[in-house]
């Protein structure tokens, strides 16, 4: 447990459980939903949901939203001409309060070249200590469902994965260890899933 206690929240200790949690990702249909996600818990209830395109008539933004639909993070895609030139897409995450899009919690980079795909997706928090470029990474394929996100030390964050009755992709879990922060694991799932052109694009 004491490793546990010493892990630093990304968006916020109310959305870290000192065991292990299993989540459930469904895929809301774009043509009677607007498309985005739906994150329910065990007892098949609604802990989180993702806005994208379908809903927020905006490419490159999403919301993350908590069990009561307020806005929790705000998500955007960062554009101009110098990001459309360099070798990486970036995507930008905001804890969101009355005001709208407050603090930068974390950023996800993306290489561009689908040649460089091994370790191509690097996250890493606002705040930067001992010149380090990256907190967390992408391990595995986000479409296959079979994915991981780690920290620098190769520990598992949590885990993406089908269960063997599932034969839809619209359907998953991940399963978020002791300690670590749901709404920033769903926050990279929404950002994965925009990637991929998935639900939460238009």
């Amino acid at each position: 447990m004491g490793g546990v206690t010493n892990i630093t929240p990304v968006v916020s200790k109310i959305y870290c459980c000192s065991s292990q949690t299993a989540l459930m990702v469904r895929q809301r249909p774009r043509i009677v939903n607007g498309g985005g996600l739906a994150v329910m818990n065990s007892n098949q209830n609604v802990v989180f949901s993702v806005d994208g395109c379908g809903i927020l008539g905006v490419k490159g933004e999403l919301v993350l939203r908590d069990c009561n639909g307020a806005p929790v993070l705000f998500i955007r895609k960062k554009g101009g001409v110098v990001q459309a030139l360099g070798a990486h897409n970036r995507w930008n995450s905001y804890l969101m309060d009355y005001e709208g899009p407050g603090k930068l919690v974390f950023s996800l980079k993306e290489t561009k070249s689908r040649l460089l795909t091994k370790s191509a997706i690097k996250i890493s928090i606002d705040a930067k200590e001992n010149g380090k470029d990256w907190d967390f990474e992408v391990k595995g394929s986000f479409s296959e469902r079979a994915c991981t996100i780690n920290d620098r030390r190769g520990n598992v964050v949590a885990q993406v994965g089908l269960k063997e009755m599932m034969a839809s992709k619209d359907f998953y879990h991940v399963v978020v260890q002791p300690g670590y922060d749901q709404a920033f694991v769903v926050g990279v799932i929404a950002i994965l899933d925009n990637i991929h052109g998935e639900s939460t694009r238009c």
